[in-house]
């Protein structure tokens, strides 16, 4: 059974997931009108690791007597001032969630919620690889300054990103 406090902390985190679902989904919009479709795949795909994200702490608070709670959803940008600005902003988002994972986990070691700190190892290791990801893109961008046949070919690179279920959920 999930302790109060942790059952506000693992929704409020539904939240937070959701809102980076609908983050990156504003981010392919912008891409796509930018004739990037290579880029605004990448993004895409992204919204739905973080829909993924939303669902599996979804479930975990039903699983562990817990009551879900939906709230509501603050409208994400909707342009930036170019590609490199607006993966910055990915990875100044992710560390965010990072930083909020983080807190979850000392909420549960707080609440001594011993299987819930075990279901958020997961995310903290998926932390490490989405920042490491943006990272690498931006390196790449930083490299081509964001221009020319570089941006063609990185673009044809990120489209072939696909969403892949993790194998331990699948």
């Amino acid at each position: 059974m999930l302790s109060e406090r942790m059952n506000q902390a693992l929704n409020d985190q539904v939240k937070w997931e959701m809102y980076s679902s609908y983050l990156y989904l504003s981010m392919s919009a912008y891409f796509a009108d930018m004739g990037l479709s290579g880029f605004a795949n990448w993004m895409r795909v992204q919204a739905q690791e973080e829909l993924f994200h939303a669902m599996k702490f979804y479930d975990f608070i039903n699983e562990r007597g817990g009551r879900v709670i939906l709230q509501p959803i603050d409208a994400p940008p909707s342009s930036w001032d170019g590609v490199l600005d607006a993966f910055q902003k990915t990875l100044e988002h992710e560390r965010h969630v990072t930083s909020r994972i983080n807190d979850l986990v000392n909420v549960a070691i707080e609440e001594r919620d011993h299987a819930t700190n075990i279901f958020l190892q997961w995310f903290v290791t998926e932390q490490v690889e989405e920042e490491d990801g943006v990272n690498d893109l931006l390196h790449k961008l930083r490299l081509i300054n964001g221009e020319g046949q570089g941006m063609l070919l990185l673009d044809k690179d990120l489209a072939t990103r696909v969403f892949t279920m993790p194998a331990a959920t699948a």
